[in-house]
């Protein structure tokens, strides 16, 4: 009896620890997906910027501000749209992976159901049997 006990714990514990491994392994692919996209879409948004400011640190006169305004403008538009938009993405991707970590977690419950269920049984089917003699 101990024996099919321990074998049982065992067995749920590697279930759990092989299922906790893969759900961190979903995490960590996402959170490194995730780093990527923002870190490209600051990369850029500061690579505009620092053009935008280089050309601001040329003008020298009223005229030249004027003319170099609207790239101004057209930078911190862009600015936004990306940001906007790898948050957008970061959203998604998030989203996803939460649905396949609550796929896993739905699958393990439902296997741990069918086996309490299946033991349950096993018992009350003795306890007839025991019950009947």
């Amino acid at each position: 009896m101990y024996q099919q006990f321990n074998d049982q714990f065992t067995q749920s514990t590697r279930q759990f620890a092989d299922t906790s491994a893969q759900v961190g392994r979903l995490a960590l692919e996402n959170t490194e997906a995730v780093f990527g996209l923002q870190f490209a879409a600051i990369e850029e948004s500061v690579n505009a910027t620092f053009a935008f400011w280089g050309e601001l640190a040329e003008v020298r006169d009223f005229d030249g501000l004027k003319a170099v305004w609207p790239k101004g403008v057209q930078v911190a538009r862009e600015n936004v749209e990306r940001s906007i938009g790898t948050g957008q993405e970061v959203f998604g991707r998030t989203v996803k992976t939460n649905e396949a970590i609550a796929q896993i977690a739905k699958g393990q419950f439902e296997t741990v159901a069918a086996t309490v269920q299946a033991d349950a049984e096993k018992v009350v089917k003795a306890a007839s049997r025991k019950a009947a003699r």
